[in-house]
């Protein structure tokens, strides 16, 4: 352990008791990623240049992110001038009758479409179509947040039972079969899942009273955070609005047809449905304005790039100081060489972790969170399989318990509900609420979640 290494813990919980104080973790994260270049390169110089990288790849990762939901929200703008975003939504408001039903049907319409194509496209998708008209049937926006990044970025990445890239990557690290991980990934995700999401739930129903109370105010400035709609009023075309809503559920339909029949999956499952709203966003664009749409689109796409970068932009520096932890990504911020200093403080962790029982379940559930907190839950499962192996001294049944809880706590953490710097910023953006608040709101109903299935596992499946 260096110097650079107690300045990242050091680092880490600062920024974690910033959290816990509702303040925001900018200025920590770029006081400590300086400190740690100045650490590290033994140069002030060279620090300064280390502050510029660390945001420089934070904003290539994140770049992704934010494009889809750049161009999400241009689109929504643009069917927006002809009320065709209002007349998408109508025939759910049948279904979405009361908080509750709108809450549970986002999260079963979040888990099933992530189970298949992973979250990242499941978020634009269900928030353009269902978000709207759960927040008119009075669910208020973080509580929608909420269901979107419950379901999709926590239950159905970390058990990711269908395309099993999770399981796959824990059991070959523990050198061990996949389905031995899988089935036991699944369960314990069930069960934390069913107790965050009823957690999230329960414990805002004074949010949804106070929501419905002031429901005319209120919901109309969720709907212009959802669809980045002018505050101005407008004369709907409902021709025009009929057409560009029928040429949005042809696209969206198309796409998702396309991921199941081509096996389109993860980033191209994204570049799919953010290619398909370009295409939309254009039709609308021109549909309504006819010759202007040649300098209108700019209009939109701008607006929807504003939008994004508004909301998450923050976001980059605090990615910047946790990504000096990754070890594949901090070798473009401090050079070949460079050190993970998450990982390596994870793995000193678990060299004290006895080998069964409550004390090395929760120890592997701590682990993967630790490695989650660079906000990409998948890169520390090559740690926690591994060291499921180890600790499991040849029991493939142990090994596959132990793999399955530290997934647990990695996705869960990072894929992400915990971390701010993670996917969960797309769900922030979509929705229209402040991505810290969402972490905030997130982190009981979680972390009760994620206590309850590793006692489950030491008791059942140990």
């Amino acid at each position: 352990m260096t110097l650079s290494h107690w300045l990242y813990v050091l680092g880490v919980l600062v920024v974690v008791l910033t959290m816990i104080m509702r303040r925001n973790v900018v200025i920590p994260c770029i006081l400590f990623t300086f400190l740690i270049g100045w650490a590290y390169k033994g140069s002030l110089v060279k620090a300064v240049q280390v502050l510029f990288n660390a945001n420089l790849v934070a904003a290539k990762e994140l770049f992704g992110i934010f494009l889809i939901i750049s161009l999400m929200v241009a689109m929504l703008k643009s069917l927006s001038e002809t009320g065709g975003d209002e007349l998408l939504v109508k025939p759910l408001n049948n279904l979405m009758v009361s908080p509750l039903i709108s809450y549970l049907v986002v999260c079963a319409a979040t888990l099933v479409i992530s189970l298949f194509f992973w979250p990242t496209p499941a978020v634009p998708l269900v928030g353009a179509l269902l978000i709207p008209a759960a927040i008119r049937a009075g669910l208020p926006p973080m509580l929608a947040a909420m269901a979107l990044a419950l379901a999709g970025q926590g239950m159905a990445l970390a058990g990711d039972v269908v395309i099993q890239g999770a399981p796959g990557l824990t059991a070959k690290s523990a050198g061990i079969a996949t389905e031995l991980v899988t089935w036991r990934g699944g369960l314990l995700t069930l069960i934390t899942g069913t107790v965050a999401i009823a957690l999230g739930y329960f414990l805002n129903r004074k949010e949804i009273k106070d929501f419905q109370q002031k429901k005319s105010e209120v919901a109309s400035t969720a709907d212009v955070s959802v669809a980045a709609r002018e505050a101005t009023a407008k004369q709907a075309d409902l021709g025009k609005g009929k057409f560009l809503a029928g040429i949005l559920v042809l696209a969206m339909t198309g796409a998702i047809i396309s991921m199941f029949a081509l096996n389109i999956k993860g980033g191209d499952a994204s570049a799919l449905i953010g290619g398909a709203a370009i295409m939309v966003m254009a039709i609308a664009t021109i549909v309504t304005h006819g010759v202007n749409s040649l300098d209108k689109i700019a209009d939109h796409i701008a607006d929807g790039l504003v939008f994004a970068f508004k909301v998450m932009g923050p976001i980059i520096p605090i990615a910047g100081f946790f990504f000096l932890g990754n070890p594949e990504l901090v070798a473009d911020i401090l050079g070949k060489g460079a050190p993970g200093f998450l990982f390596d403080v994870g793995k000193m962790i678990a060299d004290v972790i006895p080998p069964t029982g409550f004390v090395a379940a929760f120890g592997l559930l701590i682990v993967g969170a630790i490695t989650g907190l660079d906000g990409s839950g998948f890169s520390g499962l090559p740690l926690v399989g591994t060291l499921s192996g180890a600790m499991a001294a040849g029991n493939p049944d142990v090994a596959a318990v132990l793999g399955a809880i530290g997934q647990m706590g990695a996705i869960w953490s990072g894929g992400g509900t915990l971390v701010a710097w993670s996917s969960l910023v797309a769900v922030a953006g979509i929705v229209g609420v402040p991505v810290m608040d969402l972490v905030r709101k997130n982190a009981i109903p979680v972390i009760a979640g994620l206590i309850a299935s590793t006692v489950f596992a030491v008791l059942f499946l140990m």
